[in-house]
This record gives C-alpha cells, structure tokens and sequence, in this order.
C-alpha cells in the first residue's frame, strides 16, 4: 500500500527543518535569559547579604548605646521643597546627577514591567471578555436602546401636538 501525498517531500522536510531551527533558536534564547536571570540573582543575594550584614551592625551599635532622656521639645524635619525657591535659585547645589541604573539591572527592570503590564492585560481582557460582563453589557444594551425608543415616541407624540396645535392656531387666526 503506498502513501501519495499532496504536498512535495521537500517541501515538508524544509518546513520541519525551519520549524526545528526556530526552536532551537528559541531554547538558545532561554538559556540565555535564564543565564543572565540567575547571575543578577546571585548577585542581587551578595548585596543583600552585605546589606543585612551592615543592619545587624548597626541595630548591635544602637542596642550598646545608652537609652537618652525623653525628649521635650520636638524637631521639625523637612521632607521636601515644596513651596521654597527653585534650587538654582537658593544657590543650592545639594542636587547631584540622576543614580544610575547598571545596564543588567535597568533590562531586568524593563522585562519585569513588561511582563506585569502584559499579566495584567491578559487579566483585564479574560475578566471584560467572560459570559457574565457579556451578558451584562447584552442587558444593559437592550434596556439602552428601549429608553430611547420610548424617548423617540415621546418626542414625536410632543411635536405632533405641537404641529396640532400651531394648525389649530392658524385656523382660529384665519
């Protein structure tokens, strides 16, 4: 029994071969990503490890102090600028260049944006696209158009009358 087919071998087998090297290309760009995700992390877990090590230091530094006297008078912190001349006016130069972002950790940033906002779309359009929100839309259509089929009638019975009335009118008049 042999096998005819309609469309030619070579044809299959190049459509196979592409669909195989996108994969990999795929799977290369996993590895990739994943690579790069675990030596941000690894890096990201040193930095906090010197960070809590520095805490505990610090909270060690405040428990051996002396405890001071309550405090009577209170001090007055000032958070923000709000209301006050513009720096460059004041002669401030407090305002130093913008902290700058390592360019691994500004790309990670951007794809964590990224895949949130895209989550929260697909959340958005499968709760907006469910039968209930459907159905509710349906309903509230049909009670839209309703109103203002009776807000039609209404308007017209009104004009009638009026023509009506200004034919009346005129009649009377002549």
């Amino acid at each position: 029994m042999s096998q005819e087919w309609s469309a030619p071998a070579w044809a299959v087998v190049a459509v196979l071969g592409t669909v195989a090297a996108l994969l990999l290309l795929l799977l290369g760009a996993l590895v990739v990503v994943v690579v790069t995700t675990r030596r941000t992390l690894a890096r990201t877990d040193a930095e906090s490890a010197v960070v809590l090590d520095r805490l505990l230091h610090l909270e060690q530094t405040l428990a051996a102090r002396p405890v001071p006297e309550a405090r009577t008078e209170e001090r007055e912190y000032l958070i923000t600028h709000l209301g006050e001349d513009d720096p460059d006016e004041r002669g401030d130069d407090r305002t130093g260049p913008a902290p700058m972002l390592p360019a691994p950790v500004f790309a990670d940033m951007v794809l964590r944006e990224t895949a949130v906002q895209a989550t929260t779309l697909a959340a958005g359009l499968r709760r907006a696209l469910s039968p209930e929100v459907r159905h509710r839309i349906r309903f509230e259509m049909r009670r839209e158009v309703k109103r203002a089929r009776k807000q039609r009638r209404a308007d017209l019975r009104a004009a009638r009358r009026d023509l009506h009335a200004r034919q009346r009118a005129a009649e009377q008049a002549a």
